[in-house]
């Protein structure tokens, strides 16, 4: 009988040391192959305008310059809206959407997974039919119930839309479904546990990564929002519409537009890079046996 593996005294997968170390050496090549892109985008971003220009170009950056960045920063200085508002404008509406909408996305997807109620699979299905939908389809609808409710023109029209995206919704209710035994939930409310207690308490931790993958996701696409035809005041406007418009200024803005792609991907890197481990570890321990 082959002498099973051990590691800290605990039983591993029955790989060869050979094997170990081929599927390691090919996600370290994986790792490095889609690094690349923002390898890319940063040593543009570093990169004096003759460089931005040369033919043919080169991927890394020969003469290290930090003008670009000035070079931003001075433009958006000339705007008559304060550049931390447009910062403001865009962390308020990126947290906002992004927590409402995990908030009100994981309590229906609890309702319709584990309570049982007439109607439950109809609205699911009309859920999966909404997916189909792109936003552009859907724009006309939007912008009028916004106006009914008179939210045009204000943060609401940008986090509203966000909680209402059936996407999380999806993606929690099946995640529920097969990570949350009803066995626990019942053993909660013989205990004496109400419903939100027993979502809150029992049902979000055990679905940690979808909730968690849902952060980065709505995160992203809140913080990268450009114009909105919600949103007509220039005070109110976000951090990449500023941006978008101060770099549209062709070849001369060339090195300031480079910059601004990496101030605007940085924040949602960032916000991955401290979630990624979390999801990465309880995606490994969310397995649970009745």
């Amino acid at each position: 009988m082959a002498k099973l593996r051990t590691r800290n005294h605990k039983v591993v997968l029955a790989r060869s040391a050979g094997g170990d170390a081929g599927i390691t050496f090919l996600l370290v090549i994986l790792g490095v192959f889609m690094f690349l892109p923002m390898v890319y985008a940063i040593s543009q971003s570093l990169k004096p305008l003759d460089e931005l220009w040369m033919y043919p170009p080169r991927f890394l950056v020969q003469k290290i310059t930090g003008y670009n960045y000035k070079s931003l920063f001075m433009l958006m200085g000339t705007n008559w809206v304060p550049f931390s508002r447009y910062i403001f404008n865009t962390v308020l509406t990126s947290v906002g959407g992004t927590f409402g909408h995990l908030f009100i996305a994981s309590l229906a997807a609890y309702t319709m997974a584990k309570i049982r109620f007439p109607g439950g699979q109809l609205m699911f299905q009309t859920v999966q039919t909404s997916l189909m939908f792109n936003s552009t389809v859907t724009a006309i609808t939007s912008f009028i119930l916004l106006s009914a409710f008179k939210m045009l023109d204000t943060y609401w029209a940008i986090i509203v839309p966000a909680w209402g995206s059936t996407l999380g919704l999806y993606l929690m209710k099946q995640f529920m479904d097969t990570n949350v035994p009803d066995t626990v939930l019942e053993s909660a409310r013989l205990d004496g546990a109400g419903e939100l207690r027993t979502y809150w308490v029992i049902a979000m931790p055990m679905v940690k990564p979808a909730w968690l993958t849902l952060i980065v996701y709505s995160f992203q696409a809140l913080w990268q929002q450009g114009a909105s035809n919600y949103i007509h005041s220039e005070e109110l406007k976000s951090l990449n519409y500023a941006i978008g418009q101060i770099t549209a200024g062709g070849i001369k803005r060339a090195g300031a537009a480079a910059a601004a792609q990496v101030v605007m991907m940085l924040v949602p890197v960032l916000v991955f890079v401290f979630s990624q481990s979390n999801i990465v570890e309880t995606m490994g321990s969310s397995g649970m046996k009745d």
